[in-house]
């Protein structure tokens, strides 16, 4: 009983010399061929460690960390929002939630004065209302935008409180020491939305029962309407208003028999949880991850582990997996170019958020330095690109 309390003590004051502090040209991280990682910084709420790895041509998954004000007031409410964007069938959409979802959320904190579920709520919905209006415009010169989507995996920490909110199939995992025996368990904060779990299939025939094809086992893998493997995105208008679903978008994505109703949903499964002093750490990250790693295992690697690099650890074996699964060499894995890569292994963002439970208790109400941090990738020539803002700092496609 004595050494179990003693680890749990452990693991909740971890030495400093697991902490690491970079130079300047770190403050706005690094990039290494198609990695790009920022080992250790500092948000209110604690410490964090990013990394992105690209593998399409353009990198689709998009990221931020976002500390500080949550509103528009100097007053706060203060704390932390973290936000992982992974992009299907182009940048375009999870480029548009990076510029513009945590700005929704910061006015609908400012009209409450509060943080909120429904706040959260309400965010999602403007920004999935700001993306229909763009591929509305766009739609006469660029209608393929209508196919274009993301999976929108949210977290935010607010007067000692975590509010999850999902869409798709990315993940956030809490790390939580178990007090009697001092282990980490991984416990899975998302619900995640992909028709490869048969409640989300039980799900889509519920709401539509008069269809026996709204999921369909297409190359032993289970798509809604044989086109997509996620139920609930930001996007992907092709599938939620009919007008979209027609010529001249390519026929592949258009449907045989009239859309009756939306076949994809925008609205986040959000889920809150209060914090406690043995909530060590949250994992958010894109499937490409939890693809090669389960959720313990990637929990067991960040607590073994310095928090430093904590985020490049996780990519690192997810990719090492990824090269065994191909019975080829890691080092021969990182030589292959963006685009061939995909063959390989998706676009991978990981962001490790550590919880120190002293500032977790009083950094609502303290006064912090906005911080904002955005995951990176290979810059190409402005015109093959999306147009994405310009991030405060780190590289952006």
């Amino acid at each position: 009983m004595l050494s179990g309390l003693m680890n749990f003590l452990r693991a909740c004051f971890r030495p400093r010399s697991d902490r690491c502090v970079f130079t300047s040209p770190d403050a706005v991280g690094r990039q290494e061929g198609l990695l790009w990682y920022k080992d250790i910084g500092q948000h209110i709420n604690g410490e964090f460690s990013m990394a992105v790895v690209q593998a399409n041509n353009l990198l689709e998954d998009q990221s931020q960390l976002e500390s500080g004000s949550l509103s528009s007031y100097e007053s706060g409410p203060y704390g932390t929002f973290v936000g992982v964007y992974d992009g299907h069938g182009g940048p375009e959409t999870s480029c548009y939630v990076n510029d513009h979802l945590f700005q929704h959320l910061k006015r609908f904190t400012t009209e409450q004065q509060s943080m909120s579920v429904d706040v959260i709520q309400k965010a999602y919905q403007a920004t999935e209302e700001g993306f229909l209006s763009i591929v509305t415009k766009q739609w006469p010169m660029k209608p393929q935008i209508a196919a274009v989507g993301s999976c929108c995996l949210v977290g935010v920490i607010c007067n000692e409180t975590l509010y999850i909110a999902n869409l798709g199939d990315s993940r956030a995992v809490l790390g939580r020491v178990v007090r009697a025996t001092g282990e980490v368990l991984a416990i899975q904060l998302s619900a995640e939305h992909n028709a490869s779990l048969e409640s989300v299939r039980r799900e889509l025939f519920s709401l539509h029962p008069d269809d026996p094809q709204i999921v369909v086992l297409k190359h032993n893998v289970w798509r809604v309407k044989g086109l997509i493997q996620v139920s609930r995105s930001i996007g992907d208008v092709y599938l939620k208003r009919p007008e979209f679903n027609r010529e001249p978008l390519y026929s592949k994505f258009r449907l045989r028999e009239p859309m009756k109703r939306p076949i994809l949903s925008s609205d986040p499964s959000i889920s809150v949880h209060e914090l406690r002093p043995h909530d060590q750490f949250v994992i958010f990250a894109s499937d490409g991850l939890w693809e090669h790693l389960s959720n313990q295992e990637a929990v067991d690697i960040v607590q073994k582990h310095p928090r430093c690099g904590s985020a490049r650890r996780l990519m690192k074996a997810a990719l090492q997996e990824a090269a065994k699964k191909r019975e080829m060499r890691y080092s021969d894995l990182k030589k292959i170019d963006r685009g061939v890569r995909r063959h390989f292994h998706d676009d991978i963002t990981v962001i490790v958020v550590f919880l120190d439970s002293n500032l977790v208790s009083r950094a609502s109400s303290v006064k912090a330095p906005n911080i904002s941090v955005r995951g990176g990738g290979i810059n190409l020539p402005l015109n093959t690109l999306a147009p994405c803002a310009t991030p405060i700092e780190a590289g952006n496609t």
